[in-house]
């Protein structure tokens, strides 16, 4: 009969598939300050959490603990500021319509208050491109824009911990590892190197699925697998008032 798929298994939500929360800290966000007003906050440490790619920095204010991603420039000791008056300088947290326009940010809240939810991977960076007094212009890593409000905080500079992709996995127990604090599955076997009994494209003498990769969307978990409900499949199809204009 066969064990259930691991698509099915992982679906289940069971405790093994779960990220753990040993090694975790907090809540990574910016502490509340009222809008109107400027406050500053101390570097406390540089930490790392298990199961980020990027460094944290603890920051002390008013008596409290916070974390945020830490921003290349910071150094413990040092003090941020964070509030509308703050200068444009790496590290301080300020509103969007407070920031010019063409500088760098990162860790930009996409709803207020909600403490930072954009271009919060490593070394990544945001462009700030138009201020309107409808909203603000963010051109994403990725190449698309976002329309945001402009009181929406950010801070200035690049997520520190570039270059982290550049150094090779030297052993699998490492890649295992992290994966793990991830609560991501790996290693990954493909399907149709299974056995018949444990994937629907297992099994047969050379590796392949044998029936179609596209699944519906309202597919059983057993056969849930492939391309889930996929809007185009093969390839594209050249009509002929296109080819008209190619020619």
């Amino acid at each position: 009969m066969g064990k259930r798929i691991l698509q099915r298994h992982r679906g289940k939500g069971g405790i093994q598939y779960r990220s753990p929360v040993i090694g975790k800290f907090a809540r990574v966000r910016y502490p509340f300050v009222a809008e109107g007003r400027t406050a500053e906050a101390r570097i406390v440490d540089i930490v790392h959490e298990r199961g980020r790619a990027y460094p944290l920095a603890q920051l002390d204010y008013s008596g409290k603990r916070f974390y945020v991603p830490a921003v290349s420039g910071m150094t413990v000791g040092s003090q941020i500021q964070i509030g509308a008056q703050a200068t444009v300088s790496a590290g301080n947290v300020l509103p969007l319509a407070n920031i010019p326009e063409g500088t760098t940010i990162c860790n930009i809240e996409r709803y207020l208050g909600d403490g930072g939810r954009l271009v919060r991977q490593a070394g990544e960076s945001a462009l700030l491109f138009a201020n309107t007094p409808l909203g603000s212009t963010i051109r994403l890593p990725s190449g698309r824009t976002a329309f945001l409000s402009p009181r929406c905080r950010a801070s200035v500079g690049v997520i520190s911990g570039g270059g982290r992709t550049e150094k090779p996995f030297l052993r699998a127990g490492a890649k295992y590892h992290l994966m793990k604090s991830k609560g991501k599955a790996y290693p990954r076997m493909r399907g149709i190197a299974m056995a018949a009994v444990y994937h629907p494209f297992g099994g047969g003498r050379h590796q392949h699925p044998g029936k179609s990769t596209s699944t519906a969307r309202n597919a059983p978990p057993g056969r849930k697998v492939g391309h889930i409900a996929p809007r185009k499949t093969g390839r594209k199809r050249i009509s002929r008032s296109d080819m008209s204009q190619v020619s």
